[in-house]
């Protein structure tokens, strides 16, 4: 349980238990612990919530994923519909990623997963405080359902 003013620059890895977190405000969190320069590993991706009815959250999604280059689909954008890669990429787009050298080495210094690997469930995991859900978890839906819905297959 920490804020991002408590934890101090360190070589190993800062592991962040991702469950039960809303989505935008762990990003922005973990985004300005890469910019101080920390490691971070994001663990258990899939339980990541995002707030709004669910069928909303589907709608909007899906029409995202409608936008490609009208040259040939296959050049790009290309969407992702992995829960980790969902959360990397939503953690991208709060780092000066295109802008600046400073976002391009953030960015390598994150690392996400799905579930927990074997070399990280040894090491004590946090989680913020300002980024965990307020109500019940019937109201938000999690980032791996989102995933299944759009052709996420595990």
């Amino acid at each position: 349980m920490a804020d991002q003013e408590t934890v101090v620059r360190t070589d190993k890895p800062i592991v962040v238990d991702a469950t039960d977190h809303i989505a935008g405000r762990l990003s922005s969190q973990v985004a300005k612990l890469l910019l101080k320069g920390n490691r971070v590993s994001l663990v258990n991706c899939e339980k990541i919530m995002l707030s709004g009815t669910r069928s909303n959250i589907i709608k909007e999604y899906r029409e995202f994923l409608e936008i490609n280059s009208i040259i040939n689909p296959k050049h790009g954008p290309v969407h992702p519909r992995r829960p980790d890669t969902m959360i990397t990429k939503m953690i991208r787009g709060m780092l000066p990623y295109g802008k600046k050298p400073s976002g391009i080495e953030a960015h390598k210094r994150l690392r996400t997963y799905i579930g927990s690997p074997k070399e990280l469930k040894s090491i004590e995991k946090i989680q913020f405080e300002k980024a965990k859900i307020k109500k019940s978890a019937s109201n938000y839906t999690t980032i791996g359902e989102l995933g299944r819905v759009i052709g996420w297959t595990e």
